[in-house]
């Protein structure tokens, strides 16, 4: 076992106790306790006159106790005035032991750092970082910064600290115990540190943080580390990617006679997009490894149609397709859609769900695993143990970015063999910016839809204050005359004071009152399947002239006659969602119309956003302007990018990285191959082969 591969238990101070501790923080061995870095540094290098102290300073100050008085009050508290040559000031310690009672004594010399407050009679400590100075030739200072870091419970900094200073040492007695895998040429390329020289200047920088130097040098070691953290998860996928073609797949070759009449009986022509992604899938198909394809398309863009497609490749070549959408909802439009597109080609459509139960259930589990099934469309309930696939040749996942890793890994290993594994096509309306996409879905070839359907106007977008309500409902009243449909989008079931929401059936039933000769249907999540099947088989028969909705309806939900949204609190929903839910009007002829409204008084930042919406239509260009306004960290979380999680690298700091990864990555794999692994393992341990989905 390498040195820095040791357990935490083989440092001095570390019981099993501690390293319980710190695996909380994600640190197991040494070498991780090298790379959890500092988030700030204490400048304890220099002395403050106490003289020169202000409130909201802090300093490092040294002075001797003049006295010290105990408040056994109902709180009880310990004060200490300690002084220099130029003044004094009072030190309160509200948590204290006997111990610090009998130390802390009139005459003692006290180092401490902390922050400085205004107090009642003047500036005044609390609780700071002391030490007693015995020893009047001990120095006070320090030589470097002292560094913060992130703790967990019954963890302090000096334990932390201690540690790594210790795992510092053995590194430097034995270099090679940590190797440096970033060639060269990428280092001198970036004006990167070598390893060393960047971990030793983020524990313990030497220089005054104040300088330009300092920040020069602090940004140079991060930015390298970040890089290469980055670094390793393309290398990740990139490693997934060539394990993949080292597995044979199905040749999905498909019937062209099949193909052209699937084509010629729709009601509708393809647009070129779509044609041109339908191309290369059938190219993928028709090679033996596996297909990795993300379709991105805006919404209403026709992805669902290209599915189809590809679920036909499949089953004419001898090969079930499986579908698995987020909700319930979207799988049932999935089912219909499907339903009605292969109607003429005796193929066997089954729909599986968690809230398909007994005769039904065992039917469609057993069709599944006879082979008789020839595509399946569901929910996560496709990846359970009892479903077992006859002949999986094509897994088509929509919304991809609802479903857990490991989800989409369990539907992956269905139908999967020693040597051969099924297809994938992922499909997205949520567009992602080039940027983050070559970060997050570097492994994956990436298809675009990026045009609408001929004749879709765009949607009319307004920002109202929720304070003009009488005048929309008056609208929708106006709007049901004229013989056309509206939805009204609230953003939770349940009252919430908090969040100042309106309720979905609270909202029912005042519109209900408001609006006496307008069929009002509810649908939430509450509901059951068959609940909501039948409300949304109400509105979409016009049976039903308003939909009262939670955000459930945002993708799934197809009714051309309904052209008006009023989506409530549309300041508490993200860019995205507000999209995707206006993506629901606009299907139709006729003008289409999204009211947004919002709680007074809208943040900056909020108002930035609706805008966004109001005067964009383009789903690839308001992901961008998102990104511009908000920052790639916030956008896909921070530190937390769906299957990317960062420990150094922060997206906002560090987007100027991305555009070197992929090039970086392909010349590690070129020219320094062995480096691969290693850099892998460093950052991403366990979570590696989750690349893989």
């Amino acid at each position: 076992m390498r040195e820095l591969e040791q357990p935490l238990t083989s440092l001095s101070g570390i019981g099993a106790q501690t390293a319980n501790r710190l695996k909380k923080l994600g640190i197991d061995t040494l070498q991780d306790l090298i790379f959890h870095l500092p988030y700030r540094y204490e400048d304890r290098t220099r002395l403050t006159p106490i003289a020169d102290l202000d409130a909201g300073m802090s300093a490092l100050i040294c002075g001797k106790i003049d006295f010290v008085d105990h408040l056994p009050k109902r709180r009880q508290s310990l004060i200490c005035r300690i002084s220099d040559a130029t003044g004094f000031i009072d030190i309160k310690f509200f948590h204290y032991t006997a111990k610090q009672l009998t130390m802390l004594q009139p005459g003692k010399v006290l180092s401490c750092y902390a922050d400085i407050r205004q107090g009642y009679s003047g500036l005044e400590i609390i609780h700071p970082d002391y030490r007693i100075i015995d020893d009047l030739g001990d120095p006070v200072t320090e030589n470097c910064l002292t560094a913060v870091y992130s703790l967990t419970e019954g963890l302090s900094q000096n334990t932390v600290r201690k540690a790594v200073k210790q795992t510092l040492g053995i590194w430097l007695r034995r270099p090679h115990a940590l190797i440096d895998w970033l060639p060269e040429p990428l280092l001198s390329r970036y004006g990167f540190p070598d390893l060393t020289e960047a971990l030793q200047t983020l524990h313990a920088p030497t220089i005054n943080r104040a300088s330009a130097d300092w920040q020069n040098k602090h940004s140079s070691c991060l930015k390298r580390l970040a890089f290469e953290e980055m670094l390793s998860h393309c290398l990740s996928q990139q490693a997934a990617r060539l394990a993949l073609r080292s597995y044979q797949a199905p040749v999905l070759a498909g019937d062209k006679d099949v193909a052209e009449q699937f084509l010629h009986e729709l009601t509708f022509s393809l647009t070129a997009a779509q044609q041109r992604v339908i191309a290369e899938l059938k190219q993928d198909c028709q090679k033996p490894q596996p297909m990795m394809r993300l379709i991105q398309g805006d919404v209403g863009s026709g992805k669902t149609i290209v599915a189809g497609y590809a679920a036909l490749l499949a089953f004419t070549s001898g090969y079930q397709a499986a579908v698995m959408a987020p909700t319930e909802l979207l799988a049932e439009q999935h089912f219909r859609n499907f339903s009605q597109w292969f109607k003429n080609f005796a193929k066997k459509i089954v729909f599986f769900t968690g809230q398909i139960k007994n005769r039904a259930r065992l039917q469609a589990l057993d069709a599944i695993a006879d082979g008789s099934a020839d595509i399946i469309i569901g929910t996560h309930a496709l990846f359970q143990e009892q479903v077992q696939f006859f002949r999986l040749g094509l897994i088509i996942i929509d919304e991809q970015h609802r479903f857990g890793v490991l989800q989409r890994m369990a539907l992956q290993k269905k139908g999967q063999t020693e040597t051969l594994k099924p297809h994938q096509l992922i499909m997205t309306a949520t567009p992602i910016p080039r940027t983050l996409a070559m970060l997050r879905y570097s492994d994956l070839d990436i298809s675009v839809i990026d045009e609408l359907p001929p004749g879709r106007k765009p949607v009319i977008t307004r920002i109202i204050p929720s304070s003009r309500r009488s005048e929309i409902i008056h609208r929708i009243a106006n709007w049901v005359s004229a013989n056309k449909q509206a939805y009204w989008v609230c953003t939770l079931i349940e009252e919430s004071e908090l969040l100042q929401c309106e309720a979905a059936e609270n909202t029912a039933l005042l519109l209900h009152q408001a609006l006496p000769g307008v069929r009002i249907g509810l649908l939430h999540g509450q509901l059951s399947s068959a609940e909501k099947d039948t409300v949304m088989q109400a509105f979409t028969a016009h049976q039903l002239d308003l939909l009262v909705a939670t955000t459930v309806i945002e993708v799934g939900v197809d009714v051309p006659n309904a052209g008006l949204m009023v989506i409530e609190n549309a300041e508490r929903l993200g860019l995205s969602q507000l999209h995707q839910l206006r993506g629901r009007v606009g299907r139709g002829k006729q003008t289409s119309y999204c009211l947004l409204l919002y709680q007074a008084p809208l943040s900056d930042i909020a108002r930035q956003r609706l805008a966004i919406l109001r005067d964009h239509h383009d789903g690839f260009v308001i992901a961008e302007k998102d990104l511009a306004l908000r920052g790639p960290g916030e956008l896909m979380g921070t530190r937390q990018t769906g299957l990317v999680q960062f420990k150094v690298a922060d997206l906002d700091r560090d987007a100027d990285l991305v555009d070197h990864l992929q090039a970086s990555a392909d010349f590690i794999f070129q020219h320094s191959p062995e480096a691969v692994k290693p850099l892998i393992k460093r950052w991403l341990k366990p979570s590696a082969n989750y690349s893989e989905v």
